[in-house]
């Protein structure tokens, strides 16, 4: 069975960084993509970044120059080192894999962004 594992989440003034890891367990291939999706209250689930096996990205515009996606392909693992947080960043973030058409997600992490 697979599954996928986040930790790193928490608490973070403004302004400062927070990074999530990603582990993926019970699988014996390599996801063809993983990433990370975001769900605020009330709001639907979106997609913040994703990067495939080949090295190809993906990004939110919200967050491009501020967050970064990256992978050990060999390991099924994804990290997202996210810096200048801000209040809007609140959300509970989701690790994603994908293969062979199906798609895969971690029970999710709380990332909150307040003073």
């Amino acid at each position: 069975q697979v599954q996928l594992v986040e930790s790193g989440g928490g608490l973070v003034q403004p302004g400062g960084s927070l990074r999530l890891s990603c582990a993926a367990s019970g699988v014996f291939f390599r996801l063809s993509v993983m990433g990370w999706y975001r769900q605020a209250p009330g709001k639907q689930r979106e997609l913040v970044a994703a990067r495939t096996s080949g090295g190809s990205t993906n990004y939110a515009d919200s967050v491009k120059g501020r967050f970064t996606i990256s992978r050990d392909t060999n390991k099924n693992t994804v990290y997202l080192q996210m810096n200048s947080l801000k209040p809007e960043d609140t959300a509970v973030y989701y690790c994603n894999g994908q293969s062979l058409g199906r798609d895969y997600w971690g029970q999710g992490t709380q990332v909150t962004v307040s003073s």
